[in-house]
C-alpha cells in the first residue's frame, strides 16, 4: 500500500503517519532576525542618553560648564556612590516608590470606578463629569492648603497628591473607550443571550483596555511630578527630601543625582506598563496579522 504524502512548505515530502519532521532551515533566520531587531531596536532606544553624557562630560572636562553650577557625570557618580555605600539613596528611593504605588493604586481604582459609571450610564456622565471637570480645572498648588489642612504633613499627604493627579488621566481615558466599543458587538451578544455583566466583562472592559494604559502611561508622570511637589514641600523622606536639602546647601552633584533618579524610576515603571500592555492587547496583534 502506497502512503500518502503531505507537501511542505520548503518543497519537502513526507509520510502523514510518519513522524513531524523538523523546522525547514528557514526558520531559524527568522528567529534571527527577530533578536536583531530587537537588539538595534534597544540600541537606538538608548543611543541619545549615552550620546547626551558623553557630550556632558566633554563640556566639564575641557571647562565649559562650572561644576559649582553643573556638577559632572563623574561627581554625580561619586555622590551615588556615597549614597548607595551608606544606604541613604536605598532609603529615600524605596520611601518615594512607596509613596508613587499607593498613589497609583488608590488614584487608578478611582478612575476606573468613575470611568466605568459614566462610560455605561448617561446619567451618571451627566451627574459625575461636570464637578470633575471643574476639579480638573483647579491647579495643585491651589489645592494645597486644603489638603494641608485635611490631611497633615504626613505621608497621607504626598499618596494623596499623587492620587488625585492620577484620577483624571484614567478616569477620562477609560471613560471614552468605553464609549468608543462598537455598539453592535454589544447587541450582537445580547441578541445571544449574554447578560449585561457578560457584555460589560467580556466585549466592553477588552475593549476600552487601550484607552485604560494609555490613561496609565499618562498618569504615570503625572504620579511622579504630584510626588516631587509633595515631597519638596513637606517632607523628610524620598527624593524630593535630598533635593531640597541639596538645594539648601549648593549640592549641584545631589541635585543632578536626585533628577536622574526620577527618570529613572520613572522609565523603569513606564517600561513595566509597556511589557503590560505588550501581554494583555497580545489579542489586538493576532487580530490584525489574521
Amino acid at each position: 500500500m502506497t502512503a500518502t504524502v503531505l507537501s511542505t512548505p520548503d518543497g519537502s515530502v513526507e509520510p502523514t503517519g510518519g513522524r513531524p519532521r523538523p523546522p525547514g532551515p528557514g526558520k531559524a533566520p527568522r528567529k534571527t532576525g527577530s533578536l536583531r531587531r530587537r537588539v538595534l531596536k534597544s540600541g537606538r532606544r538608548i543611543l541619545v542618553p549615552v550620546l547626551l553624557v558623553a557630550v556632558w562630560q566633554l563640556a566639564s572636562s575641557v571647562g565649559w560648564l562650572n561644576p559649582t553650577t553643573f556638577a559632572s557625570p563623574g561627581m554625580v557618580w561619586d555622590r551615588f556612590v556615597e549614597f548607595a555605600q551608606s544606604g541613604v539613596l536605598a532609603d529615600n528611593v524605596l520611601a518615594s516608590l512607596r509613596r508613587v504605588v499607593l498613589g497609583l493604586l488608590i488614584g487608578v481604582a478611582i478612575g476606573v470606578v468613575l470611568g466605568l459609571a459614566t462610560g455605561l450610564s448617561r446619567v451618571a456622565d451627566e451627574l459625575v463629569d461636570p464637578p470633575l471637570q471643574m476639579l480638573r480645572a483647579v491647579p495643585t498648588l491651589g489645592l494645597m492648603p486644603l489638603l494641608l489642612l485635611w490631611l497633615g504633613i504626613d505621608e497621607a499627604l504626598k499618596v494623596g497628591l499623587v492620587a488625585i493627579g492620577v484620577i483624571f488621566p484614567i478616569y477620562l481615558n477609560f471613560s471614552k473607550g468605553i464609549r468608543s466599543v462598537d455598539p453592535r458587538f454589544r447587541e450582537l451578544a445580547q441578541s445571544c443571550g449574554a447578560s449585561r455583566w457578560t457584555v460589560i466583562r467580556h466585549i466592553i472592559l477588552p475593549g476600552a483596555l487601550p484607552h485604560l494604559l494609555i490613561g496609565l502611561r499618562f498618569s504615570l508622570a503625572i504620579a511622579w511630578l504630584s510626588l516631587v511637589f509633595g515631597e519638596t514641600v513637606a517632607a523628610d523622606s524620598g527624593i524630593g527630601y535630598m533635593l531640597t536639602r541639596a538645594k539648601d546647601f549648593l549640592q549641584t552633584d545631589t541635585i543632578v543625582l536626585c533628577l536622574a533618579l526620577y527618570a529613572l524610576l520613572g522609565l523603569a515603571i513606564e517600561s513595566l506598563v509597556r511589557v503590560i500592555e505588550w501581554k494583555t492587547l497580545s489579542w489586538r496583534r493576532e487580530f490584525v496579522d489574521s
